[in-house]
């Protein structure tokens, strides 16, 4: 008895391998560019954090998903050859409508929340995601001519399919994000994705209802391009990895401010080096007044640059300092050199690298200090805060050397508690430099740990922070001890700093 071939397409010949393969591999891509840019689109309205970077990548995997199976049920009810090309125009449109629509969504929202942080993700990703993820399934079912090849189509085209994203993956961590904007990017992927929906449409023309594609699908095409060009921007300049812009003081002619992401990371005077806004940066600074003789040059490594404060007024209080900054951003490299008057020279040098690989690569025992204040959103990038990083930290500092590092946490203050015990398995001398409220756990915001293998001067310090007009005050030994508490060691294996902070509902 003859049997029916179910696996024909309805209506025709499947589509040229070629067709397919470019169509797969393309509408995979596009999927992935819009998962990695989209992160870099919320950062500026929710930060980097784990939680953020897990809502983009969830929400991704779920449009997969849901384009997928909806993707491959339609096929099954209806000739797939009218679909794709109104699905990969629509998908293209939205990739670029998402442009405007996270901006214009982010400007509207009151703070980088949990809820927040999901809307924006699933904003950035879900709808254009999902369209194109069903295109793949509806490839496949064209090119099934028959079911004794129905594992060669399918492993080749899912091949295909995941070679696009791998690609897509490469092509714009490594290479577009340094030399587009994401906003460039993500217009690009949709009009191409929009532009290859219309070239499949002209291709299945004789197809009938196939080449035909829907009037608003285009207006939805042209609108978002329209939209994406008028959308408010938070970027004065879009680096590798922050939104990034240098804003006057209104108060102080020559006081400049360099915002990164959400944060205002630093405060820079273009006349006056010594002139300290921040409380966290004169903390520091009462820390190397207290621990090293007046005026005297030390060699100094500051590990996360920002506007280079720290540096600048040691260059200028302490002549013949040598300081090497370690920064992980060349474009904050950049725009302190056009907009904050950074001169680099043999004494003050900067390192484009991040701050573990530059640690690991210090010559043992030369620093009389080391800054920390790299930061990631809220937190210190974990990889900066573990025993191991300690470590190395220790290993650079001649012997009587300081390490001051600026944290920022709130209460319960969980992450500054697992923090200095882990200093005090590096070190043998340890303190918290915060104000009142902060070491009583009822405040928080900036904090500075300082730590050594020699005893620290506290008195001194103490001192040096009322000289620069701080109500701050030094907790050691005992007081230390009641704030940690029984606060884990953080290591390489171990090191939760995002789920340890409460940054979100936080001004």
């Amino acid at each position: 008895m003859a049997v029916r071939d179910e696996a024909a397409p309805p209506g025709g010949t499947a589509l040229p391998p070629w067709v397919a393969a470019a169509i797969t591999f393309l509408s995979s891509g596009a999927v992935l560019v819009l998962e990695i840019v989209g992160l870099r689109l919320i950062a500026p309205y929710v930060g980097v954090t784990v939680q953020t970077s897990t809502a983009v990548i969830g929400f991704a995997l779920a449009a997969i998903a849901l384009g997928a199976w909806v993707g491959g049920a339609v096929a099954d009810q209806a000739d797939p050859r009218r679909l794709l090309a109104p699905l990969m125009v629509a998908g293209g449109a939205l990739i670029v409508a998402v442009l405007p629509l996270v901006r214009f969504t982010g400007e509207a929202l009151s703070g980088a929340d949990a809820g927040g942080v999901l809307l924006l993700a699933a904003v950035a990703v879900v709808v254009p995601a999902a369209l194109l993820s069903a295109v793949p399934p509806m490839v496949v079912k064209l090119q099934l001519a028959s079911l004794d090849e129905t594992g060669a189509v399918v492993g080749r085209l899912s091949g295909i399919g995941t070679l696009g994203g791998i690609a897509a993956t490469f092509a714009t961590g490594f290479v577009l994000v340094a030399i587009l904007p994401s906003s460039v990017i993500l217009v690009g992927t949709g009009a191409v994705t929009a532009l290859t929906g219309i070239a499949v449409a002209v291709l299945l023309r004789r197809v009938p209802g196939a080449g035909r594609l829907p009037v608003g699908l285009l207006v939805l095409a042209v609108g978002g391009g329209v939209l994406a060009a008028v959308a408010p921007t938070p970027c004065e300049e879009e680096t590798a990895y922050h939104c990034a812009r240098v804003v006057a003081d209104p108060e102080r002619d020559t006081g400049r401010v360099l915002l990164l992401g959400t944060l205002r990371h630093s405060y820079v005077d273009l006349a006056d080096p010594t002139h300290l806004e921040f409380e966290y940066v004169r903390a520091v600074a009462a820390v190397t007044d207290a621990a090293f003789p007046a005026g005297e040059p030390i060699s100094a490594l500051h590990v996360g640059g920002g506007g280079l404060t720290v540096p600048r007024y040691l260059a200028e209080v302490r002549p013949g300092t040598r300081s090497l900054v370690i920064e992980v951003d060349p474009g904050v490299v950049a725009m302190d050199r056009e907009q904050l008057g950074l001169e680099t020279s043999d004494e003050l040098q900067v390192r484009v690298a991040d701050g573990r690989v530059g640690l690991a690569e210090e010559s043992a025992g030369e620093r009389n200090l080391v800054v920390g204040d790299a930061f990631g959103g809220l937190s210190v990038p974990w990889q900066l805060t573990t025993r191991e990083a300690l470590e190395l930290v220790d290993r650079s500092l001649t012997d009587d050397g300081v390490y001051a590092v600026n944290l920022i946490d709130h209460p319960p203050l969980a992450f500054v508690r697992a923090e200095l015990a882990t200093m005090r398995e590096v070190f043998g001398h340890v303190a918290l430099l915060a104000r009142a409220p902060v070491l009583a756990g009822e405040d928080g915001g900036n904090l500075v740990a300082v730590a050594s293998r020699s005893p620290l001067p506290v008195d001194a310090i103490a001192e040096a922070l009322r000289d620069q007009d701080l109500a701050w005050q030094v907790a050691e030994r005992e007081g230390l001890d009641r704030f940690v508490g029984d606060a884990d060691v953080l290591t390489d294996d171990f090191a939760p700093v995002d789920q340890l902070l409460t940054p979100y509902g936080q001004p």
